[in-house]
């Protein structure tokens, strides 16, 4: 996922809109149902809908298509925008497994699903903020 032509190709090969939408909604649904991520869950709101609507905005533009998140909110500084919450290895194993799980729901092009999850692990590494 380096250049924008291949970041394109990522959002025409998952299905679009709504793929991405299906993924975001698969995502936030085994967070609030797998027991052992409890503490990625917690960290939200009791409703998911802000949290959905926000990865699916930050997805698209992502994935190569429509900068939504950009166009609402600006640049996405994921990294500082999680600050507030405390991120280490459990956290992202979490976030991580909810993601896995939904990418192996969603995305039926096995190439495209390993490439995704590579480029997911390298995003959650990132945010991690805690030892």
């Amino acid at each position: 996922m380096q250049t924008s032509e291949n970041q394109n190709k990522h959002y025409e090969r998952i299905g679009g809109e709504a793929k991405v939408r299906e993924l975001v909604q698969r995502f936030y649904y085994l967070m609030d149902e797998l027991p052992e991520v409890h503490r990625i869950r917690k960290m939200h709101h009791i409703s998911l809908k802000s949290a959905e609507d926000k990865l699916f905005m930050f997805l698209s533009g992502w994935l190569g298509g429509p900068q939504l998140f950009v166009e609402k909110f600006g640049h996405p500084r994921l990294r500082q925008r999680h600050l507030p919450f405390a991120i280490g290895d459990e956290e992202r194993d979490q976030w991580m497994m909810c993601m896995k799980q939904a990418v192996n729901d969603v995305v039926e092009d096995e190439a495209l699903r390993a490439e995704l999850l590579l480029a997911f692990q390298k995003v959650a590494d990132f945010m991690r903020n805690q030892e």
